[in-house]
């Protein structure tokens, strides 16, 4: 008997398995195919703005992600690098099917996981409780509890063009049966839609008609465990659209299924089709296609910015009509496809369900998109399906973990998703979050990995690490504050780096927080500062640098959590009068977990809120009196 069910091995049920396997819980992932484990069925890269700071926090909470993509890594390039450094984001191309073989790796050599090929149909409950599993050849698999991540799968549907059939991305068989289970629980489905790029053949590009675009040197890991020198090994290209592909694209809007009525799914507003911004951007000439590679040993390459659906002989001239690839011969077609989601706000803020316990869900399953919002989905799913069955099993107290919106990107995006839901695949942006410049990436680690060592998931030694940082950042962060340089003789290495010139001495600290000033730059008056490892330097020259706004963002987190942690128990909504209509209503479906998380639903006023407060407060008194 497995104790933990994951169904699904995309992003998400990786996460998920791996997490309740390495709590020490009896865990049988099981997915339609091997061969598709950890499929990078779009775009083969990892993180991005907002993204590259989940994978941080997945590898700092124990996760797998960072490690896979640092192993298999092409190229990697560090986004922002001219904003502040709550938005700088890490990217990196990989090696897709490297990174698979990668991931599967893992699994297999993981203690307490198995993996299994079949197709569930069903999920079985007693008493609002899940009980067990079924596969299509009728095995009943019994479980304490199931993580569903079934990804884009369920009644999955391709579209390119006048061409429908049903199935799963890049040729797989799609879950035809397990919908009907999920809507005979009570579960509302919604069709959602996401969609991929032609591959072309790397024989066929002119790639001296393009813009090269290198990788950053030296490259950064996302592993907080990384160690080794990484190496950039291809470089990606910029090409751009042009009036001829526009018109391609217009000449053939009536055959395309975007707007024929073929795809009823809604589409994901951050990532559209090329078609779509040719008619919402119509006033632009161009647009911009990056080609990246999908592999060392593949010919294949990737088409950034060109998503379509549009019939076959209408990509054929697309692509064609875009310099680099006049003589482009397409590998594989791209493609729309439909997809079964649930409700969000169906779902705790642990990603359990409301309807059932010990069901949980993680990943596009959710409405979401994106590989790393799917593993951030999935490692939050399995440690608290891990420590659900621990609780079970009388290995501890029952204790589920929510993380808060100051607490990670995670917990941003399991809030946004259980509190406020979403009508589109919901992307994760820096400009989600309240407080970007606390949830850095550079600092996920700090954040995450002691909770994580205390749930039993993060290891010792990455404990250890994170623990060492901290000490060494300390430190340095002490010295520049008692290390003090006199430019009264030497004037010109202020005048050098933009700096007015001054009578009096300067800790390294007063100097840091200067404009212009960085790191670097302090090295040249105390090259011993080059002792510390870039990771540590850098993030004390962060937590230096933006001290006083650290202060102040630190206090509007400590406010926010007098809301947060007024936890609201069962409370009956619908009989509370004084509650406005719509008010009583979305509390009774969604049983927010605390006053914080109530204000964020929509339709709840501040109004709502305060009879709220009231009516906990009559609560408490009229407990003590009694």
């Amino acid at each position: 008997m497995a104790e933990v069910v994951v169904i699904g091995a995309g992003h998400a049920g990786c996460e998920a398995a791996l997490a309740c396997a390495r709590m020490g819980i009896d865990t049988l992932l099981v997915t339609l195919n091997i061969d598709g484990i950890a499929l990078m069925a779009c775009n083969p890269a990892i993180g991005g703005s907002a993204k590259g700071h989940i994978v941080r926090e997945v590898d700092a909470l124990g996760g797998e992600m960072g490690l896979a993509i640092d192993d298999t890594m092409l190229q990697s390039r560090m986004l922002n690098m001219s904003k502040g450094p709550a938005v700088h984001a890490l990217r990196a191309q990989a090696d897709k099917q490297a990174y698979q073989n990668r991931m599967r790796r893992a699994l297999f050599s993981q203690e307490h996981l198995t993996v299994r090929q079949a197709e569930i149909v069903s999920i079985e409950t007693e008493n609002d409780q899940v009980c067990g599993v079924t596969t299509l050849t009728g095995q009943r698999i019994p479980c304490k509890a199931v993580v569903l991540a079934s990804g884009v799968y369920l009644r999955g549907r391709i579209i390119i063009g006048e061409a429908v059939w049903d199935g799963g991305p890049q040729g797989l068989m799609n879950a035809g049966h397990l919908s009907s289970c999920l809507e005979s629980m009570g579960f509302g489905l919604r069709r959602f839609k996401t969609g991929t790029p032609a591959r072309l053949d790397v024989r066929s590009i002119d790639f001296d008609e393009m813009t090269e675009q290198k990788g950053d040197e030296p490259v950064q890991p996302f592993s907080f465990l990384t160690d080794r020198e990484l190496e950039n090994r291809f470089s990606c290209y910029l090409t751009w659209t042009n009036p001829e592909t526009h018109q391609i694209i217009r000449d053939n809007l009536s055959r395309a299924p975007m707007y024929t009525g073929s795809i009823t799914g809604v589409g994901p507003r951050y990532c559209p089709s090329i078609e779509t911004k040719i008619v919402k951007f119509a006033d632009k000439d161009r647009h911009q296609i990056f080609l990246e590679p999908e592999g060392e040993n593949s010919r294949e390459w990737y088409v950034q910015g060109m998503s379509t659906s549009l019939p076959e002989d209408v990509q054929w001239r697309m692509y064609r009509s875009i310099a680099g690839l006049h003589r482009c011969e397409i590998v594989r077609l791209g493609y729309a496809i439909e997809y079964d989601c649930i409700d969000s706000r169906e779902l705790r803020p642990t990603l359990e369900t409301l309807k059932y316990h010990n069901l949980f869900m993680a990943g596009q399953i959710n409405g979401t998109s994106g590989y790393e919002e799917a593993a951030g989905q999935g490692i939050l799913a399995g440690i608290n399906a891990a420590l659900s069955v621990q609780s079970q099993l009388g290995a501890r107290e029952y204790t589920q973990l929510v993380l808060g919106r100051n607490m990670a990107y995670i917990g941003v995006l399991a809030d946004d998703l259980t509190t406020k839901g979403t009508d589109e695949p919901y992307r994760m942006m820096t400009s989600r979050a309240e407080h970007r410049l606390h949830l850095r990436q550079d600092n996920a680690d700090i954040r995450l990995t002691g909770l994580s060592y205390r749930l039993g998931l993060a290891s010792r030694e990455r404990m250890e690490r994170t623990e060492e940082k901290q000490r060494k950042a300390d430190e340095l962060r002490s010295r520049l504050k008692t290390t003090h340089f006199n430019f009264s003789q030497n004037p010109v290495w202020l005048e050098d780096h933009g700096q007015q010139v001054i009578e009096h001495a300067l800790s390294g600290s007063e100097l840091l927080k200067r404009p212009g000033i960085t790191w670097q730059d302090l090295m040249e008056l105390d090259p011993d500062l080059a002792e510390y490892p870039r990771y540590i330097s850098e993030y004390a020259e962060v937590e230096e640098k933006y001290e006083g706004y650290l202060e102040k963002e630190a206090a509007a987190i400590r406010k926010a959590r007098v809301m947060e942690d007024t936890v609201l128990p069962e409370l009956p909504y619908e009989e509370i009068s004084a509650l406005r209509l719509e008010a009583r209503q979305k509390l009774a479906r969604q049983k927010p977990r605390s006053l914080g998380a109530a204000g964020r639903i929509p339709g709840v006023s501040p109004a709502d809120i305060a009879v709220l407060m009231v009516y906990l407060k009559k609560m408490e008194q009229e407990k003590t009196e009694g």
